[in-house]
Order: C-alpha cells, then structure tokens, then sequence
C-alpha cells in the first residue's frame, strides 16, 4: 500500500490521476476487475505496486499510453491502485509488479510480468492482441512427493 505521506507515493497517485485524466484509462479497484474486463473487445490493466518497493512501476505507467496508441484504438486500458494490484495479481497467477493483464470480452488472455524494451513490448502486446483467450493460471500450490525411505 502506498504511504499517503510519503512525497514518491503523492508523485505516484498524482501520475495514476493523470492516466485517468489525460488519457482516459479506468481507475480499476480489486472488485472492479470483472466489470472492466467485461467490456467488449480486448482490454490491458496495470498491475503496480508502491514505486518505493517498484520504481519500474513509473515506467511502465508513463509508458502505457503509448502502448495503447501503438496498438491503434484496439486495447481498453485500465490502472489498478497499488492497494488493488495485489489480490488481482494473486488471482490470475502474476508474480512480478508492475504487470499488464491482457484479456477480451471478459476472459483472460495472458500478461506481461515487469520493464520490457519498446523494441520488445510493442511485440509481445500485438502477439497477445492476436492470442486466443485462455484459461487463467491458479494460484500456484507446490506439490511436494515423500521420497521414499528406502529404494527397491
């Protein structure tokens, strides 16, 4: 969670308020993900966390409006408070902040987990554009085998 008082996390909502603002992204809190991406066609949401523990965070907010218009109108975008960012990772199985969900018409489609060069993220966007959606990955639970006390 961002620390309301801390100068980084004003300058972090104050950019988050500006995506929404200036470049029409949906502020998506932890319930709102489903109804976000409910919406017709395909949609991204960024994933953040504080930019004390994430300062890649500042980079992908800032770069996420030029994805968008790389990819000509196709994509919905969306932003999820840091707060928010969490429980929707957990959920659809992203370990890495800052993150963008990729799904269409409701369903999952894939992710893309931290920083990626423009050369790459333009790339990796259009292969996910042009993916069918999928099943999305579960909560990841370790499944450990008893090695035997003996061998035969």
């Amino acid at each position: 969670m961002s620390d309301p008082d801390s100068p980084a996390g004003d300058r972090f909502e104050a950019l988050l308020r500006r995506l929404e603002n200036q470049h029409h992204l949906c502020r998506v809190a932890g319930d709102g993900v489903d109804a976000f991406a409910a919406g017709p066609g395909d949609s991204v949401l960024l994933l953040t966390d504080t930019p004390q523990r994430c300062p890649e965070a500042w980079d992908l907010a800032v770069v996420l409006p030029e994805v968008v218009r790389a990819c000509g109108g196709l994509l919905r975008a969306g932003v999820a408070d840091p707060q928010a960012s969490a429980p929707i990772a957990a959920r659809f199985g992203i370990a890495r902040f800052p993150a963008l969900l990729f799904q269409r018409d409701g369903h999952y489609v894939g992710s893309l987990e931290g920083m990626y060069d423009w050369a790459m993220l333009v790339p990796a966007v259009a292969a996910l554009l042009a993916a069918p959606p999928g099943r999305a990955p579960g909560i990841g639970i370790p499944v450990r085998a008893t090695p035997p006390a003996s061998c035969h």
